[in-house]
């Protein structure tokens, strides 16, 4: 179920109800402003809405004026250890801290990271993973098992909880599918704060998008989740594409193109992998909600993708525009392409 309680980092409301936003993170070196700044606004091009950036040092903190000036999504301070570091980032204006509290000492430390953000309305994010358990948790079940991210995000969420401080979002990440599956939906279970899913460490593109959309997108289907970051060894704009495409295949995001197309069969005689593969790279910047079809077969073509707003069929040598099931144009396969973009320019 969505979260009862809604934070809000900077323009970008999360739970309670809020749409499900996407984020990811910078993974150029803190110590270039310059590249930091440009890939970000790659990022905000991209459609990510909250962007995550490393502060190792004090030196990392100069990054949030420089990227705040050329970006308007909001950005996130990740922290580790150094309560100074979030104070400072809070600061400097950032709109949400990650922190880990039992990482960063004693109860006056927490209550100055408190303060900060209370001072602000800045949310804490508390980023558990199996790596980051406690020795105590570890010891009593084990092995970074679901019940052992839960017990300890919900502890974190403790040591805030004592100074009154409630604008908390929860991550409890594992490279196992299941177990973060399950840790997420002990979490939905035991509170109302905002819970960001991810699949931690999930790979490389190919990889890390399937067990991200295994992940993801079976607890949103479930209704469980506010925030997405796709973990991705790669490129981060690849994880904002990669997190639009899961919400739009559970049809969370119903905006832009919704393409189909067939995976081909012995009927097919053109070259439908080349043909879905070039529509599908002209579409990405396509803002209207239409769904595009490329099938194989002029036989059942149109009838399968009968739903589809516009689409195209093969068949030897030539091929079938239709819409909505009708046939509309018949043309060489060499013109089906283009013949497919203008009828979408049409629209």
């Amino acid at each position: 179920m969505s979260s009862k309680i809604r934070v809000k980092a900077g323009n970008v409301e999360i739970g309670g109800g809020a749409p499900i936003s996407v984020q990811s993170m910078l993974n150029v070196p803190s110590t270039d402003i310059e590249g930091s700044v440009r890939q970000a606004k790659e990022l905000e091009q991209a459609g990510c809405e909250i962007i995550r950036i490393a502060i190792p040092d004090m030196a990392a903190v100069k990054l949030i004026e420089a990227i705040k000036k050329e970006v308007s999504v909001p950005i996130v301070a990740d922290i580790h250890f150094d309560y100074r570091l979030a104070i400072e980032s809070v600061n400097a204006g950032i709109d949400k801290v990650r922190i880990n509290p039992g990482n960063i000492g004693s109860d006056d430390r927490v209550h100055e990271v408190v303060r900060a953000c209370r001072s602000r309305n800045i949310p804490i994010r508390i980023g558990v993973n199996s790596g980051s358990l406690e020795k105590n948790i570890l010891a009593k079940y084990g092995s970074p098992t679901a019940e052992a991210l839960c017990e300890s995000a919900l502890y974190h969420a403790s040591l805030l909880e004592k100074f009154d401080f409630y604008d908390i979002v929860l991550s409890m990440k594992s490279s196992t599918v299941g177990t973060m599956i399950k840790a997420y939906e002990l979490a939905s279970e035991k509170c109302g704060y905002p819970l960001h899913l991810g699949v931690t460490e999930a790979g490389t593109e190919r990889m890390g998008l399937i067990k991200s959309a295994a992940g993801i997108g079976s607890l949103l289907m479930h209704g469980i989740g506010d925030t997405i970051r796709v973990s991705l060894t790669d490129k981060p704009v690849k994880e904002v594409y990669a997190a639009k495409d899961i919400l739009k295949a559970i049809d969370i995001d119903t905006s832009g193109v919704k393409f189909i197309s067939c995976p081909t069969c012995g009927r097919t005689r053109i070259d439908l992998i080349s043909i879905a593969n070039e529509a599908q790279k002209r579409l990405a910047d396509c803002r209207k909600s239409i769904t595009v079809a490329v099938m194989g077969c002029v036989v059942n073509g149109p009838g399968e993708a009968r739903e589809a707003d516009i689409g195209i069929a093969g068949g030897d040598g030539v091929g079938l525009v239709f819409k909505k099931g009708e046939i509309i144009r018949k043309v060489p396969e060499d013109m089906l392409l283009d013949t497919l973009m203008e009828e979408i320019d049409k629209l």
